[in-house]
């Protein structure tokens, strides 16, 4: 008869639960960093070759991009073209860096240099700290005869800005 009123007196044991709602909230975030090494780019004409051929400056990892959804970067200058090389004329090219995104979710897009913002880079994924090269096309065809205006060296200087934005 104890085994009995034993089994009975857990048999009734009460329970008390309560419960709460767990929030997860993903903000998305874009940063992009330009490879501190590589913050000036010369092209330089300096044979005849360069200036029939044209001039190109691959910058390896030349972007470093965190975005945790996708994502597209974006280049233009704020210069202006009245006393040089006209923009249209440089071209900028991104690539797969060496920390790349899958190339089925990434687009590139070869693009001159234009005072308004044009996509270079587009992708359907995020991703942690993936790599871009960029090269810095100046043109051949002898297009920049005329532009020096002394027996020195003549240095034309444009900055290129970067933005990333989400997609």
């Amino acid at each position: 008869m104890a085994t009995f009123l034993l089994f009975s007196f857990y048999g009734f044991k009460s329970h008390a639960q309560n419960s709460v709602t767990l929030n997860i909230k993903l903000f998305p975030i874009q940063t992009l960093v330009v490879n501190p090494a590589q913050q000036d780019i010369t092209l330089h004409y300096a044979t005849k070759a360069d200036y029939n051929t044209g001039v190109t400056s691959l910058q390896s990892d030349h972007l470093t991009i965190y975005s945790t959804s996708g994502f597209q970067v974006k280049v233009n200058t704020n210069e202006s073209t009245a006393n040089g090389i006209p923009l249209s004329t440089i071209s900028i090219i991104p690539s797969s860096g060496s920390k790349p995104l899958e190339q089925s979710h990434v687009e590139y897009q070869e693009k001159s240099l234009s005072n308004e913002e044009q996509p270079i880079i587009t992708s359907t994924t995020g991703g942690v700290n993936k790599n871009f090269n960029i090269s810095y096309k100046g043109s051949g065809a002898n297009m920049y005869i005329d532009y020096s205006s002394s027996s020195t060296t003549e240095t034309y200087s444009y900055d290129v800005v970067y933005t990333i934005v989400s997609q």
